[in-house]
């Protein structure tokens, strides 16, 4: 049991708009949608989504040890025998009304983040970053979404110093309509990228969607936005119409604030200048994206008043998120081999910054097993083949790929690369069990709905993890 309160039962019956059904609810020290990750103590909300109704779970959640249940007028007859309730005209509502009461208490420096590619890993490194310097509230996984911000700004306790929120979308209006629930001091764009291109025509229509994010900025907020993306001009253009009172950018373009000088890959240290200050720092997970980043990450720093410096070290304790690029390693036949998970998401942009970490390991083999990446629109075949130069270029090896998309990939590659193709990630497992050798780096990567994290899985089930290097 949590032992500290984060809402008040009494404070709850205003702040959700609601009326009190089978008694005064006890003090909430945790908010949860989900019965399967539910701790003691939380206050479940029974949230619709695409699936399932969340009130199919009220009663698993009390038996659990929710402290309350929050549900709809429609639904609350039936939990007569039940207690205690929250009733509420909509639930989606009310939690969207506890994040804006949580913002509203709060004297947190708040950043928001979003981007096409690079906004949860960011968002990581500067949990990783400004936790060394005080009470840091972020984001859990991606909750970036209708239901994924006000969750995480209802979990915010009223103490913290710094809030670190993602914020992601699909559609245009989507970040306007959560931006401003975060009311955030700083608000970053990591970069933009050909994605979601089912619901926009062009790059600068998804710029101009990502651009919606410094709506919510506070006023004399700053805006930061990275000067190496294509749609930089857009961006700035959306920045200047925004509340924002300076902008900021980052990246390995002149005329950046925050710029990366160099970045040695094998020893992944990068040295950047940073607002007139040269620094030589390391990260804790390689790849160039990632140093990149980090200059969004540092500028923050520089905004929130952090030493710049002392910011940078602590990056060196960076562990990117499940999906985004962990890596383990695993032993095989008196060897072992590297895998590198990229299973989360992918784009084409995403993609081409994966097969350039792949390219930098020592290894005797360069495998790449990569999914669908979904959402791209009409073009989504020739974005797939046009990814074999890029395979190429990287010195990839061998490919296994899976998915109706990936042929085009497998076909386009050159003979001597293609591995094994198959209709979906499952029938793709046992023939990448069968392929890994000693010494190999393997890298698995695709959208989350190609499910290639089945693949990782199948991995860490057939093979054992060197001591150090498992996942935690």
């Amino acid at each position: 049991m949590k032992s500290q309160a984060l809402w008040t039962g009494l404070g709850l019956i205003g702040a959700l708009r609601a009326r009190i059904s089978g008694g005064l609810p006890r003090d909430a020290s945790g908010v949860s949608i989900d019965t399967r990750t539910l701790t003691p103590g939380d206050l479940f909300f029974a949230i619709k989504g695409e699936a399932r109704d969340g009130h199919e779970f009220v009663r698993a959640a009390l038996e659990r040890g929710a402290s309350g249940a929050v549900v709809d007028d429609a639904h609350a007859g039936e939990f007569k025998d039940i207690a205690p309730l929250y009733v509420v005209r909509d639930v989606q509502e009310s939690l969207e009304w506890l994040g804006a009461r949580a913002r509203e208490r709060s004297s947190a420096y708040v950043a928001a983040i979003t981007g096409s590619v690079g906004k949860t890993s960011t968002k990581e490194m500067a949990r990783t970053m400004l936790s060394s310097f005080g009470e840091t509230h972020a984001s859990a996984a991606s909750y970036n979404n209708q239901w994924g911000v006000p969750l995480s700004l209802a979990r915010m306790a009223a103490s913290a110093r710094f809030g670190v929120f993602e914020i992601g979308m699909n559609h245009a209006g989507e970040i306007a309509s959560l931006a401003p629930f975060v009311a955030p001091h700083v608000a970053v764009v990591t970069r933009v990228a050909p994605v979601h291109l089912e619901h926009f025509d062009s790059l600068e229509a998804i710029a101009a969607a990502k651009a919606e994010i410094f709506s919510g900025l506070i006023e004399g907020g700053v805006a930061v936005i990275n000067r190496d993306d294509e749609t930089y001009d857009a961006l700035l253009e959306g920045a200047a119409a925004s509340r924002a009172a300076h902008v900021f950018s980052f990246g390995e373009s002149e005329g950046a604030q925050a710029r990366l000088l160099s970045y040695d890959a094998e020893e992944h240290v990068a040295e950047a200048e940073i607002f007139g200050r040269r620094l030589r720092y390391s990260i804790g997970a390689p790849g160039r994206h990632f140093a990149v980043n980090s200059l969004a990450v540092l500028t923050i720093a520089h905004i929130f008043g952090i030493d710049i410096e002392q910011a940078a070290e602590t990056l060196a304790g960076f562990e990117p998120p499940e999906g985004r690029g962990r890596r383990e390693t695993f032993s095989l036949r008196g060897g072992s081999f590297t895998l590198i998970d990229e299973s989360y998401n992918a784009n084409p942009t995403s993609m081409r910054a994966a097969f350039d970490l792949l390219g930098a390991e020592k290894a005797t083999r360069r495998v790449a097993v990569l999914g669908d990446m979904l959402e791209l629109g009409p073009s989504a075949g020739e974005l797939h083949a046009g990814l074999a130069r890029d395979l190429e270029a990287a010195g990839v090896d061998l490919v296994f790929t899976a998915g109706p998309l990936m042929a085009r990939l497998f076909y386009a590659a050159p003979e001597p690369m293609r591995g094994v193709h198959r209709a979906n990630a499952r029938e793709l497992e046992e023939a990448v069990l069968a392929a890994v050798a000693p010494d190999d780096a393997i890298m698995v990567k695709g959208s989350n709905g190609s499910r290639m994290a089945g693949v990782v899985e199948a991995i860490r089930r057939t093979f054992t993890a060197v001591p150090g290097d498992a996942v935690p």
